[in-house]
């Protein structure tokens, strides 16, 4: 306090009695607790207060009450006039700051207190002994004349009102007979008023409830302040507080004590303790004490008392006590926060197209400020301060959570496809050393909530619907900046019993997954797919950039698809990455229709699929980003012609798969020796006879033989024709009975006896053999015999296809046959070789010089060769030293590796065990 010729500066911070002030500092010292003084008006005497459970004297309140709305809060100028050292007490002469009026002047002159003249003056107990002194107020005579005064008009404590004075008096209620409980079941949540008398610490009151005066323990609602403790020794009391004790308990002094303050009753905790709000006048306004001690540092949160107020005002206790830790204030100065495992992101906010609906509280965005198609432009964003059910994992038979369904559906038609905007906010640690991002993500167009209220935040809309819960953070977890817009939604969420919410069963949706079931569930489906044309379907995955997992609304079930003749790079190869970023944003998750022509050996079902009436398969070849490969089927597929176009398009244009495309190369494939050649015989292991259809010599002699005039005679009586082993003959082909040039490949040791004798014959025109008997033999002119066999003996180049007796031969076998005898297609077949290992001369069926081709149907991309591999019924001839010329056959060979495809199914061929099977051969076809 300042002092100039003795008199001080302070300001009132408590008023005791009618006749004493408590007076602090302006300025706190170096404690950062001002200097306080008890300052007794000089020469005067008010009536006395009443302690608890007493009586007080005869206006003893009101002069108590003229003083504290006098002087309390005010700044004033004071000077020590005497002390008393009996008694420890200070009498001086105080004046306000303000007007300069002496308060003893105006206390008297109210009739509030009586003047104390010299000789009455006490220096002990009220009825001890008395002398005369002269310590007296410098101000005396005038306060005598005042007094006289108020004598006189009756003002104050000289009333001449009768029974005034004991009206005046008030009788405490007891605290024993004080029932807690009916207070609270009469009062809670209603604001009462009272007048601060203690303040035990920061957060712990004493006040009267008025108009009854019933004292009462206050405790501050959600608080705890640092206590003042107190030691016991042997001889002494010795007070210990707590750090920042001394702080706390003057920050309530200087706001409460002795004022008006509003308090509404929140509750009892379980020792029966009241704990209340208090709310005290600051100018026009009302300020939370509770609040103000927690957001200065003065004060803990505490939960368990904080459950007995408000939700609103509990959170905002609670985030006033985060953000003092954060600053570290006082109580919090040493302070070291808990790891989270979150750290905050800071001005990194992008635009980008939703791709990807991951779960309800998850989504993939591809960034609009990376390169389209890019899949590093593809981002994960979680959703910030919010949990939604789990989807889970399928193929663990784990089934979706109640309503993960529904909110993951919902996310994925607002949001697929759509622009937003994402603010990113926090990150988090993840397994193996990753961090997953959260932010707040704003769509444009959000349709009106159950509110009336129209808002961006989709977190905010999802939790509205019931669909998610808001994550409940410890302190100095990150959060979503718009963390009190989401507890307000999920507040109408509970309150309108919405989705989780709700006391009613989640709905159930029973789906079938095909892709985790075996591939012959697959094929018997078919037939139902193929029936319904044109099916809806929505994207599930992206497998590649041909091949996606759809489920099936009106089936309730998921398939696997691919494009029919429609084949992507494979994942390690250029531009595969950019094909299935470019079917991400294209379809994932989106609404489309498909064809299905047919299913694949591993369950996968080919077809067509649209999306808003557009060929995805076509936009993707014309793209570059895949090739058009039909293998003798292309009437089966769907706009085959506008895939061709498509590719010889992206090809002239050199784009992506095709940038080294160089057309003078595929001219020179072209100028390999090719033969138009059909089919006439297929054998085991890949081999197979052919004849050339536009060799002059084939048509002659097919029109030699269908001139001859054979006779019904029997060869048995024409003792010149004797074939024996390596002639050549005619032969009566049984499966047709038309004659046709045939050699000897085996004969009976002994002179033909009967027209029933066996001889085996091989037809050298067209590969067959089989076993005939004598009556069906004739001889042959010579100038027939000697022209060459039409047929010739092929292998496929660069591939190995299993015989009959090992895994997949009969299967490879069948496949052969079905794609050529069956056809009506003529082949080109591309000499890349020869095999010289059956000899150069021809003893019968697969022996002599062979052909290595690659067989080619029409115009088709793809060749027989290529189409085996594909299908798992052949593999790359490694012990050929030409076989790594050919990349396509290797790129085919690991699909149908990956895919599990025929004789991959159980792996690697090279470990499994061959099963034995029966050789099962039959005549040959022309």
């Amino acid at each position: 306090m300042a002092s100039s010729a003795g008199w001080l500066k302070g300001k009132v911070k408590a008023v005791t009695s009618g006749d004493t002030l408590v007076i602090m500092a302006l300025n706190p010292d170096k404690t950062g607790i001002p200097r306080e003084k008890t300052i007794t008006l000089s020469s005067l005497m008010a009536p006395r207060l009443a302690r608890r459970d007493g009586v007080d004297e005869p206006f003893a309140w009101y002069s108590r009450e003229f003083l504290r709305q006098l002087c309390l809060g005010e700044e004033v100028v004071f000077k020590v006039d005497y002390v008393i050292k009996s008694i420890g007490r200070d009498f001086g002469s105080v004046f306000l700051a303000k007007s300069n009026d002496n308060v003893a002047k105006l206390v008297v002159s109210q009739g509030w207190a009586k003047v104390r003249e010299p000789q009455s003056q006490p220096t002990g107990p009220r009825q001890g002994q008395q002398k005369q002194i002269v310590e007296v107020s410098p101000y005396l005579e005038e306060l005598l004349s005042l007094e006289e005064k108020a004598k006189t008009e009756g003002l104050g404590c000289w009333t001449k009102v009768p029974g005034a004075a004991e009206e005046s008096i008030r009788c405490l209620p007891p605290n024993n007979n004080f029932d807690a409980m009916s207070l609270l079941a009469e009062n809670k949540g209603q604001p009462m008023e009272a007048i601060v008398e203690q303040v035990r610490d920061g957060s712990t009151l004493g006040v009267y409830l008025l108009p009854e005066f019933q004292f009462v323990r206050v405790f501050v609602a959600g608080t705890r302040a640092p206590s003042m403790k107190s030691s016991h020794g042997t001889k002494e009391t010795v007070a210990v507080a707590e750090a920042f004790a001394l702080e706390s308990k003057f920050f309530t002094e200087a706001r409460v004590l002795n004022r008006d303050v509003h308090i509404v009753l929140q509750g009892v905790d379980k020792f029966r303790n009241l704990i209340w709000s208090v709310y005290y006048p600051d100018g026009e306004s009302e300020k939370d004490l509770g609040l103000e001690l927690v957001e200065n540092g003065y004060a803990k949160y505490v939960e368990s008392s904080a459950n007995l107020m408000e939700e609103d005002a509990k959170k905002q206790l609670k985030a006033a006590e985060l953000e003092a830790k954060k600053s570290k204030l006082r109580m919090w100065t040493n302070y070291v926060p808990p790891a989270t495992g979150s750290k905050p992101i800071h001005d990194k906010n992008f635009t980008g197209k939703v791709v990807e609906v991951v779960s309800g509280d998850c989504i993939i965005v591809a960034d609009d400020s990376l390169p389209s198609g890019s899949p590093l432009a593809e981002r994960r964003v979680n959703l910030s301060s919010i949990w939604f059910p789990k989807m889970h994992n399928p193929r663990r038979d784990e089934k979706p959570a109640p309503y993960a369904r529904e909110a993951k559906e919902l996310l994925r038609t607002r949001l697929i496809g759509s622009q937003v905007s994402v603010q990113l906010e926090y990150s988090r640690k993840a397994g193996q050393g990753g961090a997953m991002d959260f932010g707040s993500v704003f769509v444009k167009a959000v349709e009106k909530d159950a509110s009336g209220q129209v808002g961006g935040n989709v977190a905010e809309l999802m939790v509205a619907r019931g669909l998610g819960t808001v994550v409940k953070h410890r302190d100095f977890e990150e959060r979503s900046h718009y963390y009190d817009a989401l507890l307000a939604a999920e507040s109408r969420a509970i309150a309108g019993k919405k989705g989780i919410h709700s006391s009613k069963e989640a709905p159930v949706m029973h789906t079938r997954d095909l892709t985790t079931e075996p591939a012959k569930k697959a094929s018997e489906f078919l037939p139902f797919l193929q029936r319904n044309r044109k099916i809806p379907a929505i994207v599930e995955y992206v497998l590649s950039g041909h091949r996606f997992k759809l489920f099936l609304p009106k089936e309730t079930c998921s398939i696997a698809f691919s494009f029919s003749g429609v084949r992507c790079p494979r994942r390690e190869e250029p531009f595969s990455d950019e094909a299935i970023a470019v079917m991400r944003r294209k379809i994932m998750q989106r609404e489309v229709e498909i064809e299905v022509e047919s299913v694949d050996k591993t369950g996968t079902f080919l077809g067509t699929l649209w999306e808003s009436g557009t060929n995805m398969s076509i936009a993707l070849v014309g793209a570059g980003l895949a090739k058009y490969t039909p293998f003798g089927n292309s009437d089966r597929i769907l706009d085959a012609h506008l895939l061709e176009q498509a590719q010889k398009s992206a090809k002239q244009q050199k784009l992506k798969i095709w940038e080294n495309y160089d057309q003078g190369q595929e001219v020179s494939k072209k100028q390999k020796k090719v033969l138009n050649v059909v089919v006439t015989e297929i054998l085991d292991s890949g081999k197979f006879y052919v004849q050339t259809t536009e060799d002059q010599t084939t048509a002659s002699i097919q029109q030699q033989l269908a001139s001859l005039n054979l006779q019904e005679s029997d060869p048995v009586t024409d003792t010149d024709f004797k074939p024996t082993k390596g002639d050549i003959v005619l032969a009566q082909f049984s499966a047709d009975n038309s004659w046709n040039r045939a050699m000897i490949v085996n004969a009976p040791r002994a002179a033909v006896e009967s027209s029933q004798d066996e001889y085996e014959v091989f037809y050298i025109d067209y590969g067959n053999q089989e076993v005939v008997p004598f009556s069906q033999l004739r001889p042959l002119d010579s100038s027939l015999a000697t022209a060459p066999g039409l047929a010739q003996l092929c292998s496929l180049a660069y591939v190995k296809v299993p015989s009959l007796e090992d895994n997949f031969g009969e299967e490879a076998a069948e496949y052969l046959s079905e794609q050529t005898l069956s056809s009506s297609i003529k082949f080109r077949a591309l000499i890349e070789g020869r095999d010289l290992s059956e000899g150069k001369v021809v003893k019968g069926q697969g022996t002599g010089p062979a052909l290595m081709v690659t067989l080619e149907a029409g115009d088709d991309e793809m060749s027989i060769n290529a189409a085996m591999v594909r299908e798992g019924l052949a593999s790359l001839d490694k012990e050929k030293k030409f076989w790594k010329s050919s990349e396509t056959l290797r790129e085919f060979q690991d699909e149908a590796r990956t895919y599990r495809r025929g004789m991959w199914e159980d792996g690697d061929i090279d470990a499994h065990v061959d099963r034995a099977r029966p050789i099962t051969k039959t005549a040959g076809k022309r």
